[in-house]
């Protein structure tokens, strides 16, 4: 599942980030709608805005499809066909849609099948691991590898062609499929655009911290192709959706438990304490004693003896699995990235209001 994510870039840098080309190899940027209702937060819950990419014929009867716009839209679908005036009354949880379902539900069927394909935006999202025996949950932030190159650090505000490799050269964003929809208040109001995020069987890379993870469109063929409704059917793009490998995370502060919380300390990484082996008790002891001494059958002389390794290892019962070792390149970026983005800082967070359209 996905219930939390980050997106603290400011909007211009936002924008950057989001660099294209379109269907004639032109390089573009994407068209907001309604910026102002876009505010950076380290830690997005359901419900509040968050920015996605859209086709412009979503929009503009008669645009190119391949070209895109990026607008806040509210997490968590609105079926287009719901007719109660508080949206906060869906007696369904539309945060995240499972892919194995997806046609079976009207929800999201219908939206699909007017092509209201999305890609939600964020640098990473958070995950929690249940900690066995206890009912504590250790947070993950989870995230795009990162590589760090020569121009990474010194991004320029030009738009220029001649000068589009300077456009962005930065942490890469997380790119997550999507369907949104459209829903026009009874009592009359603008038309309120909500998104729901497509999820799958987690890879074999986060099995131990979940076991689902968001649809990630990986590279900028998949994420044309998802966009591209007038372009690729329902079904050509649902082959899209699938688990992927290629992911990294690490573990961070519980300060981002509480989604009232939105500074970088939220997905910072943070060193996990080692856990000690459990020392055997006294029973534990002779029933290990017990375990290794001989067995008051007779042997068989032409059967060797079991080696000292072989007995049983009793503490061990007691150890949890640790999930795969982040990769620490990646962490380390992060951390420099932050510092570089301090002139950044998130907007301070706005009230969110149900009856906004784009």
């Amino acid at each position: 599942m996905c219930g939390r994510t980050s997106c603290h870039l400011a909007l211009e840098a936002l924008t950057r980030a989001c660099a294209y080309r379109d269907r004639q190899g032109r390089q573009r940027l994407p068209e907001w709608r309604d910026p102002d209702r876009y505010y950076p937060s380290y830690n997005k819950s359901p419900q509040s805005s968050s920015p996605v990419l859209l086709s412009r014929r979503h929009l503009e009867k008669g645009a190119d499809s391949s070209e895109r716009v990026i607008a806040p839209m509210r997490w968590g679908l609105v079926p287009s066909w719901f007719k109660e005036a508080d949206p906060s009354k869906l007696q369904f949880n539309t945060t995240n849609c499972r892919s194995d379902t997806i046609m079976e539900k009207r929800s999201y069927k219908v939206p699909l099948g007017k092509g209201r394909r999305c890609v939600v935006l964020a640098d990473g999202f958070y995950e929690w691991q249940r900690l066995r025996g206890t009912s504590q949950r250790q947070p993950y932030f989870i995230y795009f590898p990162q590589v760090k190159t020569e121009k990474s650090g010194s991004v320029g505000t030009t738009y220029n062609p001649e000068d589009w490799e300077k456009v962005w050269d930065n942490w890469r964003l997380l790119t997550m499929a999507g369907i949104f929809d459209c829903w026009d208040p009874p009592e009359g109001g603008a038309c309120l655009y909500s998104y729901t995020i497509i999820t799958v069987e987690s890879c074999q890379g986060l099995n131990d911290i979940h076991n689902r993870m968001p649809a990630i469109l990986d590279g900028e063929e998949a994420v044309s192709k998802w966009l591209d409704f007038g372009e690729v059917s329902a079904q050509e793009a649902l082959k899209l959706i699938h688990p992927t490998e290629n992911i990294t995370f690490h573990p961070v502060s519980p300060v981002v438990n509480n989604s009232r919380n939105n500074t970088p300390e939220c997905l910072l990484p943070v060193d996990l304490p080692v856990k000690k082996e459990l020392k055997p008790s006294g029973s534990s002891q002779k029933m290990l004693q017990w375990l290794a001494t001989k067995s008051p059958k007779k042997e068989d002389p032409q059967t060797p003896k079991k080696a000292q390794s072989d007995v049983p290892q009793w503490s061990s019962q007691f150890l949890q699995k640790s999930p795969v070792a982040p990769k620490r390149s990646s962490a380390g970026l992060l951390e420099r990235w932050l510092k570089q983005e301090k002139e950044e800082e998130p907007k301070a967070k706005r009230p969110y209001t149900q009856n906004a359209g784009l």
